[in-house]
């Protein structure tokens, strides 16, 4: 699977993140390494580094500096799902790695 210049966007959180349905992922995608520079809602700016495998799962890290000035880190599994519309859907399992290191699960969609 290939996310190069796909757009996503969360549909839902857990209470404890900060993506929301107003932050946009734009992915880029070369070989097996994925980044993404992301903003909006409660993020001001963000990036991500994930490897993707066979299936196109994605094994990522995140680093973020939300509205409040404070720079947030996390890790980050994504599942991807084939909607009928030939869209993805991500379904995510995370962890911060700062602040109280709580987890929690998200689904973002391509836009």
């Amino acid at each position: 699977m290939n996310y190069h210049d796909k757009k996503f966007r969360p549909i839902s959180n857990s209470e404890n993140g900060e993506t929301s349905e107003e932050t946009i992922f734009l992915y880029q995608q070369e070989g097996n390494i994925l980044t993404s520079e992301y903003s909006g809602g409660k993020i001001l700016k963000g990036h991500l580094i994930g490897l993707v495998d066979e299936e196109g799962n994605i094994n990522m890290r995140y680093h973020q500096v939300n509205t409040k000035g404070i720079l947030m880190t996390g890790t980050c599994h994504s599942r991807p799902e084939i909607l009928e519309n030939g869209k993805i859907r991500l379904h995510e399992s995370w962890q911060w790695t700062s602040g109280d290191c709580s987890e929690g699960e998200s689904v973002l969609e391509e836009v």
